[in-house]
């Protein structure tokens, strides 16, 4: 008997124009819906670029945008759209969920702003944030704010599907691109800054170190994310003497030597291979990688033999989908529909009708056991909790969440590893225990817990599972219909299986650093996105395998693994190499918009970011640097001759901006008709108009920090009342009572003789 399609029998209807909304989409089709892509006459703008169309677009079919499509809207499940349905009304059934994914959301002062992925990377703290203070900042190469609004609006769209089908209640999700890339790429300073002395706050831009270095063959890419990665990198090196010296123990200080720092660790590299580096790091459980490239990545060894790369219908080499499990089976890539070709007679079907219950949150009633941590499985875990879910967040004594202790304020205070912003951020709305799992008593407890679950997400090192006995057969024993959710970052098996890894990792091993920095200068890591994208990507896998759950009464394990997501957001450089491209960083250009850059203004590090996305804008532009000249020269009247001169025109935008205001700069651009933003630092985030327009902040009372701003979710949902943040992030142990006492039966002896054996406890051990 085949494995089951999770979604079998939904139907969708797409539209789209970029990225966003048509990954939306395929993320559906992947799951076995049926996604029909409604296109305009003349095909999808994405056709227009190349071979990424067909991997968006593989296992949909395609109509032709005409009198039909009111026919589809009436029986549909899920209507995916970015703004290009040209005014339609899409919902035409009350069961029927509508995602709309665009630049701001469909409200606010910015709502119709022209702005692209690079522009949205300047407004959300991004760009802001990346490079060495003083120089010119730089965007994340590759678009890959487009990816995350495109998975954000699949996991609110499989919520809101999943209430749907069980109640008759459709809704309308408005999802930002704007909020999300706040939320992943670079806004979540604006929490830290909420909640540390301002002579603490770090530097507004730099770079990791290490991180990316030449080897004698090659390139490799490490991450220090702990003091005992950094010091065992230090051992790496041949400096041990370094150990304990304040100045490199502190990242900002470390910054200040950053050239004795890189020389030191330069030198070394130049000696040896990229293998031979990767072997002894690996010994040490450092972090590192090779750099993969988009001509290279798929002749990695790891990559090669677990099979991540399948061959589509035109022959060319794509990731696969990025979660899997026995249970359940995914859509391989099929055929690439041909425009309008496709005729779509969907059957009638009775629906659920929906009731005059109050409507709840789409995941209400789903209970969750949390054993993640740093900020991949936490993102995930949040956007559950988020959308109704009962989250038990379970961290140890002797290794809480090291969320909690990067970026935080100074051990010198009391209670500082309840300050750090970036585990505020990911873990808000979630009940909060500790069980020292290595102890046979926290084991027991954490059955408890399980059995009474119906998910359980983890991001461990796989090995780390079976050393606690909490492998899935474990677990499975526990509660035969629990889903357990498996995020490593390599995968369950392979030659990189036992590896430790995290998004910068991900980012150095996938392509996608080989995509970011300057042209002449070495590949810089987009900076721990893929993180919350692996994070996104598990809590769709979760809501996917949970319909296959409730379908056969049956539980299962998941595997979603971290780096084929990575691998997955890179997809469009890595395929356009195989057809003789040779994709690689540019700097701030980029592809769809010539000129495109940030230039300095009048003022202290202050910064415009300009994107010229048509020749009207181009035009206009000229008007406003007040260049005629440049307006009336054919060559410049195309992109292709835009970019051309793109030395010449960015010397013209730098001089013109040098004399400006930034704001000034800013209005002036985006009057007319240019997509335009000031360059923000994530400081800026908490004032911004359209963010508060919106409600995007979320204020919550926390018993150590008191009252702060948060992030709140980068969706709106029309039939329901917000915030969707109902609580700050539970200090260590909190909820140990309510849960374990109150819902496991411990009574006040038993919690209290397990609190002085160290099983449970609200402070880190030996803090």
């Amino acid at each position: 008997m085949s494995a089951p399609v999770p979604l079998t029998g939904v139907r969708v209807v797409e539209f789209s124009a970029g990225v966003p909304a048509a990954y939306c989409g395929k993320l559906f089709a992947d799951a076995g819906a049926d996604v029909v892509l409604v296109e305009p006459d003349g095909g999808s703008p994405l056709r227009g670029r190349g071979p990424l169309f067909g991997f968006v677009a593989t296992g949909k079919r395609s109509v032709t945008d005409g009198p039909g499509t009111a026919q589809l809207l009436a029986d549909v499940d899920l209507v995916v759209t970015d703004g290009s349905h040209g005014g339609a009304d899409l919902r035409r059934h009350p069961a029927a969920t509508v995602v709309s994914v665009t630049p701001f959301g469909t409200t606010g002062p910015y709502a119709d702003l022209p702005v692209n992925e690079f522009v949205l990377q300047a407004m959300c703290g991004s760009i802001g944030t990346r490079g060495w203070p003083g120089e010119e900042p730089l965007q994340a190469g590759g678009r890959i704010g487009d990816w995350v609004a495109g998975v954000y609006g699949a996991v609110a769209g499989a919520a809101a599907l999943r209430r749907s089908r069980r109640t008759g209640a459709g809704d309308v999700v408005d999802v930002a691109q704007f909020e999300a890339m706040v939320v992943t790429m670079g806004g979540l300073g604006a929490v830290q800054a909420q909640l540390l002395d301002p002579d603490l706050a770090p530097a507004p831009r730099m770079l990791e170190l290490p991180s990316i270095v030449p080897t004698a063959d090659g390139l490799v890419g490490f991450c220090t994310v702990t003091a005992q990665q950094f010091a065992d990198f230090l051992v790496l090196i041949g400096h041990p003497e370094l150990i304990g010296d304040p100045e490199l123990a502190s990242f900002a200080s470390r910054v200040a030597r950053r050239h004795e720092f890189l020389a030191m660790v330069e030198a070394w590299a130049a000696e040896r291979t990229t293998a031979e580096i990767v072997d002894f790091a690996s010994v040490l459980r450092i972090p590192v990688a090779p750099i993969g490239t988009p001509a290279t990545v798929a002749d990695i060894d790891h990559f090669r033999e677990r099979g991540v790369f399948v061959r589509n219908r035109e022959g060319l080499l794509q990731p696969r989908v990025p979660y899997r499990s026995a249970a359940f089976a995914t859509v391989p890539p099929g055929e690439v529909p041909a425009a309008g070709a496709s005729v779509v007679d969907w059957p009638a079907r009775s629906r659920p009708a929906a009731g005059d219950a109050p409507v709840q949150r789409p995941l209400a009633g789903l209970r969750v056991v949390d054993l993640t941590a740093f900020w991949a499985g936490p993102a995930g875990t949040h956007t559950l909790a988020a959308l109704g879910a009962d989250v038990v967040k379970v961290e140890g004594l002797q290794r809480p969440d090291g969320m909690r202790f990067s970026g935080a304020r100074p051990a010198t205070e009391d209670l500082w590893w309840e300050t750090g912003h970036l585990f505020q951020a990911s873990n808000s709305g979630k009940r909060g225990v500790t069980l020292e799992l290595g102890r046979p008593e926290a084991r027991e407890l954490a059955l408890r817990l399980v059995a009474g679950a119906d998910l359980v997400m983890e991001n461990f090192s796989p090995r780390v599972m079976g050393n606690l006995g909490l492998e899935y057969d474990d677990l499975r024993a526990a509660n035969p219909r629990v889903v357990v959710v498996r995020m490593p970052a390599f995968g369950l098996d392979g030659p990189w299986r036992d590896r430790v890894g995290f998004a910068q990792t991900m980012e150095q091993a996938s392509g996608m650093a080989w995509m970011t920095g300057r042209a002449d200068g070495l590949p810089l890591i987009p900076r721990g996105v893929c993180d919350p994208l692996a994070g996104l990507h598990a809590a769709f896998a979760a809501i996917v395998a949970l319909e296959v759950r409730d379908a056969t009464g049956d539980g299962m394990q998941v595997e979603s693994t971290m780096v084929e997501t990575a691998l997955t957001v890179a997809a469009e450089a890595f395929l356009a190499a195989q057809l003789g491209a040779e994709p690689r960083r540019d700097g701030n250009r980029g592809p769809g918009a010539a000129p495109q850059g940030v230039y300095r203004c009048a003022g202290d590090d202050e910064w415009v970011a300009v994107a010229v996305l048509d020749d009207d804008a181009w035009t206009r532009l000229a008007g406003v640097l007040d260049r005629p000249d440049l307006a009336g020269r054919p060559d410049l009247a195309t992109e292709a001759g835009r970019r051309a001169a793109a030395d010449e025109l960015d010397g013209a935008l730098s001089g013109w901006a040098a004399r400006c205001d930034v704001h000034a700069a800013e209005s002036a651009l985006r009057a007319a008709g240019v997509a335009s933003a000031r360059v923000a630092a994530p400081v800026d985030l908490v004032a911004d108009r359209q963010l508060a327009a919106r409600g995007f902040w979320e204020e919550v009372e926390h018993p150590v920090l008191g009252t702060f701003r948060t992030t709140g979710m980068p969706f709106r949902f029309a039939g329901l009342p917000e915030p969707w943040i109902p609580a700050a992030a539970p200090t260590l142990g909190q909820h140990n009572d309510e849960v374990l006492g109150g819902e496991l039966g411990l009574d006040a002896a038993e919690l209290a003789r397990l609190t002085d054996a160290g099983v449970l406890g609200a402070r880190p051990a030996g803090l």
